[in-house]
């Protein structure tokens, strides 16, 4: 479903992006790894529009989006959770919610789904308090709600365990392995979290100063060609 063909990108003089290629399937979880400052967030903000491509494609269900912005592709049904998470801290968890709904018209932009306090049962629960009031997991939990909220067909999360308490991160991967198992999205995790991204991996690619430097599946990740290049 989604095809990502040489991909380069430079910040100034830097070439930042060097010849990065993926194809990732539908239903399939695959996960990016590699140390910081490899070009793991500047490979999926070029994905989701944020910054530009040098050279290079990017296909999505056999679409080229390789020049669409970011709410175009997001009209397409890329959903970006950033490092960081990004929710708005002085509007309401059910606001922000709403918010993930932007692309859509008329009932379905204003109807919360039951499905997504299903997923994360704590959302219900806190639905009238600001988003900036919420620790770092529960906001992480609102940001990919809001996101599954587009009914995307991909979903990008970058480092969605970064900072958050244990209890969290396995509620975080059970939603995961949930959505994988739907067969209907595709899911692209960006993480440095070696175990948790194995776990849930089908496939993989480790990248390194700005490419490609391994690639294969889930039983291949333990090699110790995967693992010189992270920190594990």
């Amino acid at each position: 479903m989604l095809q990502v063909d040489q991909l380069n990108q430079y910040y100034g003089a830097a070439h930042t992006l060097r010849g990065v290629s993926l194809s990732l399937e539908k239903g399939k979880c695959m996960t990016l790894l590699g140390r910081n400052g490899v070009g793991k967030t500047t490979l999926l903000k070029c994905l989701m529009g944020v910054l530009p491509v040098a050279k290079g494609s990017i296909t999505l269900e056999g679409q080229d989006i390789t020049r669409l912005k970011p709410h175009q592709r997001a009209a397409l049904g890329i959903a970006y959770v950033p490092q960081g998470r990004e929710i708005f801290a002085r509007l309401t968890v059910e606001e922000n919610l709403l918010m993930g709904m932007a692309t859509k018209s008329g009932r379905k932009a204003s109807t919360i789904r039951g499905e997504v306090y299903e997923l994360f049962p704590v959302l219900k629960e806190m639905l009238h308090r600001r988003g900036g009031d919420l620790s770092g997991g529960q906001q992480q939990q609102l940001a990919i709600a809001r996101a599954l909220l587009a009914d995307p067909k991909l979903i990008i999360l970058d480092e969605p365990t970064e900072g958050i308490q244990p209890s969290i991160i396995k509620d975080i991967g059970r939603v995961i392995r949930l959505l994988r198992e739907r067969g209907d999205i595709g899911i692209l995790l960006c993480e440095q979290y070696f175990d948790f991204a194995r776990e849930l991996a089908d496939d993989f690619i480790v990248m390194s100063r700005g490419e490609v430097v391994a690639s294969g599946t889930q039983d291949q990740m333990d090699s110790d060609d995967v693992k010189r290049h992270l920190a594990v």
